[in-house]
């Protein structure tokens, strides 16, 4: 008769912890975001620690003393740096007196990218493994005094699944760009109706009437000069945005380059052979992530050209299937950005307040329906595409 695996669920305080072999043997590289690489640049900058509210908590499964399983995991403090707003949450809980921090969170921090939360091993089962898990993670949220567990961004299936084991499912738009077996950019440009056709190139004439020269760079050609260029453009956005520098560092940035510049593409833009805006993009097996912009100088249509026309180009030379150009930005319909729906899964410890969580988020998933389906039809596209 044979024995069902025992599998040993365990934490860790940083991702060190885990040899990064043995991490990533099993996250791969398709996203580039669950690297061990890029999570331990997160944790030694300091962009996730204790004292940025980012507190690595990150989730080990083993079998017989081998990894089988992994989820990024942090103690929260604060819900920055999330792209899932839970702040009215956190309100309700604090005029009834109640305490809405710490909260577990399983996210990549500050990367609102739909990508896998929770990684197995192929031949467990992963019903049974997930229901595991979440006894597991409710049991670590009432150890620590946690109000509740979220996950952010998971992909369809694993929304799903998570929903299955009892988590509160929602929903919220981006704006994805698709790849129809495309050759060319003006490829992509024949789907477009005549006038919006017009409206796009005329976007791309002005750019180079301006005097810029655009170029993109795979990170292991990006010079020191360059990288220190791109975080001060990177600090800038910030600045004009939030009045601070930026939630990351320059020594994250230079951690990244060194350890996985093949999946960096650098968009840099000239003007009289002066760099004056700079994009950073990662790229996964199929899917190209737009991530962070700056500009010294501001030019017309600049940010269109850098952060979704070079990005498409790129992805038609690669034969990438999407382009996920970052969160927010009604914008990019009109340019050929798709209306799409991403998810998060929740869990909160006070009956009361999931009921009343529960009723909110089925009616603000009626309000994404309509509005996904009002956004669809601000598309660029011919109306028999």
């Amino acid at each position: 008769m044979s024995v069902a695996p025992v599998l040993e669920l365990s934490f860790i305080a940083s991702i060190r912890e885990v040899e990064a072999a043995d991490w990533d043997a099993l996250a791969g590289s398709d996203y580039p975001f669950l690297r061990h690489s890029f999570l331990q640049a997160l944790e030694d900058s300091g962009a996730a620690c204790a004292e940025s509210g980012w507190q690595p908590q990150h989730l080990l499964l083993h079998e017989a003393g081998q990894l089988c399983g992994l989820m990024p995991l942090y103690i929260k403090s604060h819900s920055y740096g999330e792209y899932v707003f839970d702040w009215s949450w956190a309100n309700a809980y604090e005029r009834y007196g109640h305490d809405y921090y710490p909260k577990l969170l399983t996210a990549i921090p500050f990367t609102p990218a739909t990508g896998p939360r929770l990684v197995l091993r192929d031949d467990l089962d992963r019903d049974k493994v997930m229901l595991a898990v979440v006894s597991q993670l409710q049991a670590r949220a009432q150890q620590l005094n946690a109000s509740s567990l979220h996950i952010l961004f998971p992909d369809l299936d694993e929304t799903s699944a998570w929903q299955q084991a009892g988590l509160m499912r929602r929903s919220g738009p981006q704006y994805h760009w698709f790849n129809r077996d495309y050759q060319c950019f003006e490829d992509f440009l024949a789907d477009f109706s005549s006038r919006k056709r017009k409206n796009l190139r005329k976007e791309r004439r002005v750019v180079a009437e301006q005097g810029l020269r655009l170029e993109r760079l795979r990170g292991d050609a990006v010079s020191e000069a360059q990288w220190r260029f791109f975080f001060h453009c990177y600090q800038l956005t910030y600045a004009k945005r939030s009045g601070h520098g930026g939630y990351l560092s320059e020594a994250f940035f230079q951690a990244i380059a060194h350890a996985m510049p093949e999946q960096l593409l650098l968009v840099l833009a000239y003007h009289e052979d002066k760099p004056v805006a700079a994009a950073l993009n990662f790229e996964g097996r199929d899917t190209l992530y737009g991530r962070y912009w700056g500009c010294v100088r501001e030019c017309d249509f600049l940010h269109f050209e850098a952060c979704y026309y070079q990005g498409i180009e790129h992805c038609i030379e690669r034969g990438l299937s999407r382009f996920d150009p970052g969160a927010q930005g009604e914008h990019k319909i009109q340019r050929g950005f798709t209306p799409i729906r991403t998810y998060s899964n929740h869990w909160l410890a006070d009956p009361a307040f999931a009921d009343a969580v529960q009723r909110f988020l089925v009616e603000e998933d009626a309000h994404i329906d309509a509005y996904l389906q009002e956004a669809a039809e601000l598309l660029p596209f011919k109306q028999n595409d």
